[in-house]
């Protein structure tokens, strides 16, 4: 943890009324791949099958108590110099840099984790305006509009690629 109170760390069954705080927000899983958790049961069943299991999936804390998660995927056969990265927190958390201060400590230990990778990628639907810029606070590069890539909510969408190399700078 640093002087501001933020810290990524591994899912804990201890904070899935934490989780459900922000996870059963429909503002936060907008534009995730899942729907909003509705319980404090599905909360816990999300840290066991989805968030403990996940290769490297950490929540994004304040002062201890989970506001959110970033997760890193490592790529496999052919794909496997590459990641990807994905991130969420509680809406009463935007615009406060958390999410790009949770980066700048993910990042190195993505790359030291999975030293097979050259290169983290993010996603983005064009309409999230807000995680574009936490991206480009740490220093991911976006580099090009993918058309009709893919499905977000039931409908496909644009999106804007991200990258971060593992010889960039955090910024």
């Amino acid at each position: 943890m640093n002087a501001s109170g933020i810290s990524v760390r591994s899912f804990n069954l201890s904070d899935a009324e934490d989780v459900l705080k922000w996870a059963g927000d429909d503002r936060v899983t907008q534009y995730l791949p899942w729907s909003s958790l509705k319980t404090k049961e599905e909360a816990v069943s999300f840290i066991e099958k989805v968030a403990v299991p996940h290769p490297w999936r950490r929540s994004i804390c304040l002062n201890n108590r989970s506001i959110g998660y970033v997760s890193a995927k490592p790529g496999a056969g052919d794909d496997r110099c590459r990641g990807h990265v994905s991130y969420a927190v509680g809406a009463d958390h935007w615009g406060k840099g958390r999410v790009a201060e949770a980066l700048r400590m993910a990042i190195p230990l993505v790359f030291k984790q999975f030293p097979q990778l050259y290169r983290i990628e993010a996603l983005v639907d064009v309409d999230n305006k807000g995680s574009q810029r936490v991206l480009q606070k740490p220093g991911f590069a976006e580099e090009g509009l993918l058309r009709k890539y893919g499905f977000c909510k039931g409908q496909v969408r644009d999106f804007l690629i991200y990258s971060f190399l593992a010889t960039d700078k955090l910024l």
